[in-house]
């Protein structure tokens, strides 16, 4: 069985192709600057890199061209696109519609299109993504994926937030948390490592990429994130402020007379590591850069962990104890002096980190903390396309045979 999973966005396309059965990759790629005269197919199959420019004026040409090349005779990878069984889609925001994975249908269809309010910068290019598969491959089966659905555990007195209740009935403005699949793959990977049903396992998920969260998760099931309605809350990030005071922007509206698309701007485009140091969202170059004596860089990364250690020390009191602490994506799986840095000096939590052990640790799947450490730390690459692949395979496989 073949499943291809699809990750659309504004300008830009993510695939990977999987033979499900046994859980191979058997290529993957991403299409960018959809819509430009400068798009281009960066694909990848084993140690084979290509990197072609392409024209895709929207999202159904751009996934053709995707198609084209898994089954080009060149790549030998499928022979023609009936070969697909099935199609997963990663969703950003399922609100309160979504919080189990889905088969597309036009109910469906009708249904996303109303958390286009909730996610104006995701929805919209996902259902391109959907339509795009309609159009291509007409009769192969479509899943949804929700990056919201994980926290559907969540409990009523954390995810709400203390405005007017008529505000949560009318508009539905609640914490959602996001990076849902991540933490699912996280919590089943570190599952079969320690050999522990997550079911008897409390864990702080670090999600650290230039999008950063962190999770609580008690036997299997998320109960506090701290990302919030929209990924804005929370963590800094590489270009998101996080958590702010919610008086800042209109005051910022008032003394410069901004609008409120101006202030989203500055929040989520121009804040984090980039609106501190000035120089980059990129936590590699600010590293770089405070090694080099630059101030500022050095404030952003004191600024970023420290924000982290107060997640990860809230979720230890809100968890009653906790067994693991988890580092994953771009920065968590890279980046050995954020790691050290956010869980220094928490020692009387028990948390001991082996130095030696984390400066080796770069992507790889491995324990870093001390043998004396209560709370064990470890570094687990994240996978979120194979949990998407795994959810359309059991969905598709339970239609069938319901069928």
């Amino acid at each position: 069985m073949k499943i291809l999973v699809l990750n659309s966005g504004s300008s830009s396309v993510k695939y990977e192709l999987f033979d499900i059965q046994s859980e191979i990759g058997l290529a993957e790629g991403q299409i960018e600057a959809i819509g430009t005269d400068t798009t281009f197919l960066s694909h990848s199959q084993g140690e084979k890199k290509t990197k072609i420019p392409i024209v895709a004026k929207d999202h159904t040409t751009a996934i053709n061209e995707v198609l084209k090349i898994l089954t080009s005779s060149e790549n030998g990878i499928i022979k023609n696109k009936n070969e697909i069984t099935a199609v997963g889609h990663r969703i950003v925001h399922g609100g309160e519609f979504f919080t189990e994975p889905v088969i597309v249908t036009d109910d469906v269809k009708r249904d996303l299109e109303k958390c286009y309010d909730i996610a104006p910068l995701h929805t919209p290019h996902h259902v391109k993504g959907i339509l795009a598969i309609e159009t291509l491959i007409p009769k192969v089966p479509q899943v949804l994926v929700f990056d919201t659905a994980f926290h559907k555990t969540i409990p009523e007195y954390a995810y709400l937030y203390a405005l007017p209740y008529k505000y949560y009935q009318n508009f539905g403005i609640r914490k959602y948390g996001f990076h849902g699949i991540s933490n699912q793959y996280i919590v089943e990977r570190l599952s079969q490592i320690v050999k522990t049903p997550a079911e008897k396992l409390k864990i702080v998920n670090c999600h650290l990429g230039n999008g950063s969260s962190i999770t609580a998760v008690r036997y299997g099931k998320s109960i506090d994130t701290s990302m919030g309605f929209t990924p804005l809350e929370g963590l800094i990030m590489g270009t998101r402020s996080g958590d702010i005071d919610p008086s800042i922007p209109m005051h910022l509206m008032s003394r410069e007379s901004l609008k409120p698309s101006d202030v989203q701007a500055i929040l989520n485009n121009q804040s984090g590591l980039l609106g501190i140091a000035g120089i980059s969202s990129d936590m590699r170059t600010v590293i770089k850069k405070c090694e080099e004596g630059h101030e500022k860089a050095k404030l952003a990364i004191d600024m970023f962990c420290y924000r982290a250690k107060k997640y990860v020390s809230s979720y230890i009191g809100v968890l009653n104890g906790c067994d693991y602490i988890v580092f994953s994506a771009g920065i968590g799986e890279r980046s050995p002096l954020i790691r050290k840095k956010i869980l220094s000096e928490l020692e009387n939590f028990g948390i001991l980190i082996d130095d030696e052990k984390n400066s080796k640790c770069i992507s790889c799947e491995e324990e870093i903390s001390d043998k004396k450490s209560k709370i064990k730390v470890l570094v687990i690459p994240t996978n979120e396309a194979i949990v998407i692949a795994r959810q359309t395979k059991k969905l598709i496989d339970s239609y069938v045979k319901n069928k």
